[in-house]
């Protein structure tokens, strides 16, 4: 059976890895794969590929990694590094932090955990999926360090953390080192490379220890489809400078590929309302969501998990951008000048907007909410205080307070369409200066991603780009500023409650700036066991085909944790399976 070619990915050059001590990688040429067959192919470098290569390599397979783009690392190495790791690590047993593999998984199961809007952060998280990685975490902080990881601080803390768990700390931080960021372009300052955390810290590191032992990396490769056989998935169709090559696993294939949140028909499966007009998906353009090892594995007889965890109104699934002008709008990511990827990504945006400083309209030039309000909750540690594991009086003392800013600006315009439309923020020249930005290039991205006028009936003409599917009527701008500024007068917002609304947007010239909810997390993917391997519609197993990371779906937490203890379990497992 086939999928259709991968999304032809694009990006720079990928970033060569620096040094780490010699003992720990020492070649061993009998792993070395040949260029078409080995003993596992891992599809997709980034966090898990790498991990599960790794794992495969130490296991004593030789081993492939195909990856689509020219460049290794996948969302992992433009992360921030963050690595949510517990269950008793030495980090922090040295920190006095008791933990232990039952108390991880019993956090991740906990029923009773929920958000101030009512959604269970850990309910719906695969049990058995869930304990394989609760009984790994201190074997992967140990293969982290063991390949030369150092990390930002010796105590586990809660920054980064998302669905990691109430108890206790877990949080551990990357530091980039002597490695160039892949943001920016550029090294990190002498003095801050031990305390900046961010993707290349671990990245590298495991790129280094997978070459040292025979793992042959083939870059811009990308997954055509999985053949499989009446003994399992045995093959690998990839396309490679304009032809398909077929390359052989004796034991396993790990498809390690990322979520499906870039792909807009399998996201739409989900949530209706992510039309195409949600186009910033965190983490592109260095790697991309296209969904072609889902795909490719549905394409072979594989189910789906994760459905609740992709559509429940918690974590990061979909996020409020804080920067704004630029596509690529997340808010804990933004593309240097000096990036590999900046001719693609275009624009740095405008970061850390106050709310008083713009008002937010839909594609219609109307408000839809309170432009102070906030995105999804999340839990990590403390967030339920006091907690009592597994008891009703968690959710029975949370407060209800619903953060619909997501929502509303999905709502779309009322035309029977699906999809949200752009949304817009739109402030003066008095906002500039307040918020002392520079709105042009590269700052901003004027090829449909910000306008500028000096009247805003003139800004709404202007406001032409592909998924503006309707154009924004003037006299709709211009009542909707007006009521807004007599808001600022009276001191209260009697349309959506904003907080003693502060500045009138009055002064040109005027500014649109795109501003539209960003896709992020993916949640949902292959179902898979407590080894990795991928189950069926019937529930048994595909021989030889395994699913990693942001590829599998049961799990609801956030970041690469999961997806290198997934990497790890599943390139073992594979290595070890006869062939």
């Amino acid at each position: 059976m086939t999928v259709s070619r991968r999304s032809l990915l694009k990006g720079g050059a990928g970033m060569a890895a620096a040094g780490v001590g010699s003992s720990i990688f020492q070649v061993n040429i009998g792993n070395a794969a040949s260029e078409r067959v080995a003993d596992v192919v891992v599809l997709g470098c980034g966090s898990a590929g790498l991990a599960a290569a790794v794992a495969a390599a130490e296991a004593g397979a030789s081993v492939i990694v195909l990856e689509a783009q020219p460049h290794i690392g996948g969302r992992g190495i433009v992360s921030s590094g963050n690595i949510p790791l517990g269950g008793g690590t030495s980090a922090q047993l040295a920190a006095g932090i008791a933990d232990t593999p039952d108390l991880l998984f019993r956090d991740l199961t906990d029923w009773s955990i929920v958000q101030s809007n009512g959604f269970p952060s850990y309910r719906y998280n695969d049990r058995e999926v869930i304990r394989a990685f609760a009984d790994i975490n201190v074997t992967i902080y140990d293969f982290l360090v063991r390949h030369g990881v150092v990390w930002t601080t010796a105590r586990p803390d809660n920054v980064g953390g998302n669905e990691v768990g109430n108890s206790v700390h877990r949080m551990m931080h990357s530091a980039i080192m002597d490695y160039p960021s892949v943001r920016t372009g550029l090294q990190v300052d002498p003095a801050r490379r031990r305390t900046t955390a961010q993707g290349p810290g671990f990245i590298y590191p495991l790129e280094a220890a997978a070459k040292a032992r025979g793992v042959k990396i083939l870059l811009n490769h990308r997954l055509d489809s999985l053949h499989r056989t009446n003994k399992g998935v045995t093959q690998v169709r990839a396309s490679y400078q304009n032809r398909m090559v077929n390359i052989l696993a004796r034991r396993g294939i790990v498809i390690a590929t990322g979520g499906g949140n870039g792909n807009v028909e399998y996201r739409r499966q989900f949530d209706p309302r992510l039309t195409a007009e949600y186009c910033g998906v965190a983490g592109e353009p260095y790697s991309f969501q296209d969904a072609s090892g889902i795909l490719a594995g549905l394409n072979v007889g594989a189910s789906l998990a994760g459905a609740y965890n992709q559509t429940g109104e918690f974590g990061t699934n979909i996020t409020k951008p804080t920067a704004i002008g630029t596509r690529y709008n997340y808010s804990y990511l933004q593309w240097g000048p000096n990036s590999p990827v900046f001719h693609l990504a275009k624009a740095s945006g405008l970061a850390n907007v106050n709310f008083q400083n713009i008002i937010h309209v839909n594609m219609i030039g109307k408000r839809f909410f309170d432009e102070t309000g906030g995105q999804f909750g999340t839990n990590s540690a403390g967030s339920v205080n006091p907690y009592t594991p597994n008891s009703y009086l968690n959710a029975k003392n949370i407060t209800y307070n619903p953060q619909n800013w997501i929502n509303a600006a999905m709502a779309g315009i009322g035309d029977g369409h699906n999809g949200g439309g752009p949304i817009w923020a739109i402030f003066d020249a008095d906002a500039v200066a307040r918020q002392n930005w520079n709105p042009t290039p590269p700052n901003v991205d004027p090829d449909g991603f910000f306008f500028q006028a000096n009247t805003l009936a003139e800004l709404a003409a202007k406001i032409v780009m592909p998924y503006q599917r309707v154009p924004m009527p003037a006299s709709n701008l211009v009542q909707t500023v007006a009521r807004y500024n007599s808001f600022v007068d009276a001191g209260a917002d009697s349309d959506f409650g904003k907080p003693t609304p502060r500045y009138k947007i009055q002064r040109g010239p005027f500014y649109a700036a795109w501003s539209t909810p960003v896709i992020h997390d993916p949640r949902s993917g292959l179902r898979i066991n407590a080894a990795s391997q991928v189950l069926d519609f019937a529930g048994k197993v595909i021989p030889g085909l395994y699913a990693a990371g942001e590829a599998a779906g049961g799990f609801s937490q956030h970041g690469n944790g999961r997806a290198l203890a997934q990497g790890y379990i599943a390139g073992k497992h594979a290595a070890l399976r006869s062939s």
